[in-house]
């Protein structure tokens, strides 16, 4: 068998320029590519007829977070909630965790404030402009 080794981590939005900002300006991410894909091979390989999709990667230390929005758009996932089968995050790191969420501009939703688990990590959940589900750890 192949070796595998990761590539990206991939979150389908609605509003690509929206999800751009957020995760440049709110979680200060680097924009390392953008892209625009479509024709017969991409769309037999997604399953949608006459699919394209414009990207954007971007880099999270080592680990590239590529958004993608879809044209044609499907109609959105019936629940974002954690506990649901199919559930996605995508989880970050930061040194101080109480200061990050201190520096998040109001119009940013959150779960809760930043809580210690009985694992001994501190965690706080946000949401993207998407409702994408992101996780945030201190390390």
């Amino acid at each position: 068998m192949a070796t595998l080794s990761a590539h990206h981590v991939g979150l389908t939005v609605s509003d690509l320029e929206g999800a751009l900002a957020f995760y440049r300006d709110v979680l200060d991410l680097t924009v390392v590519d953008r892209f625009s894909v479509g024709g017969e091979a991409f769309s037999d390989a997604v399953g949608l007829e006459e699919a394209s999709a414009d990207f954007a990667h971007l880099d999270a230390d080592g680990v590239r977070i590529e958004l993608v929005s879809y044209d044609p758009e499907a109609q959105s996932v019936p629940t974002t909630e954690l506990n649901q089968p199919g559930a996605k995050h995508v989880s970050l790191s930061v040194d101080d965790l109480d200061a990050f969420y201190a520096s998040l501009a109001d119009d940013v939703s959150t779960i809760s404030e930043p809580r210690t688990t009985e694992s001994g990590t501190s965690i706080l959940f946000l949401r993207d402009p998407g409702g994408n589900l992101i996780e945030i750890l201190e390390s």
